[in-house]
């Protein structure tokens, strides 16, 4: 079984900025892609960055150039800088992680979501 704990959500101005962050812990051989998704009240879960373990990032076009994905190999962690934030941005976000239990069987997993509220 694979943990994925976020922190970093809150409450923030517009233009201000967070980091959220997510450490996967449990037993696996290892994690490939790891990132971020969002979901609105009634809207589908979103995209917001993805980053594989090469280092290969994608990100959404409304987040570019405004958030930084990042990951620490060695601490089975990704981080998200969000820099000057919009209102609507204001959403719960996910972490996602694609691990390898074993080798060659892959699982899909999700953090229990951080919000985030930026107030205009």
């Amino acid at each position: 079984q694979v943990q994925l704990v976020e922190s970093g959500g809150g409450l923030v101005q517009a233009g201000g900025s967070l980091r959220l962050s997510c450490a996967a812990s449990g037993s696996f051989f290892r994690i490939d892609g790891m990132g971020w998704y969002r979901q609105a009240p009634g809207n589908q879960r979103e995209l917001v960055a993805v980053i594989t373990s090469g280092g290969t990032t994608t990100y959404a076009d409304s987040v570019k150039g405004r958030f930084t994905i990042s990951r620490d190999n060695a601490k089975n962690t990704v981080y998200m800088q969000m820099n000057n934030l919009k209102p609507e941005d204001t959403v719960v976000y996910y972490c996602n992680a694609v691990v390898q239990i074993t080798q060659g069987n892959y699982r899909q997993y999700w953090g229990q979501g951080t919000q985030v509220t930026v107030s205009s």
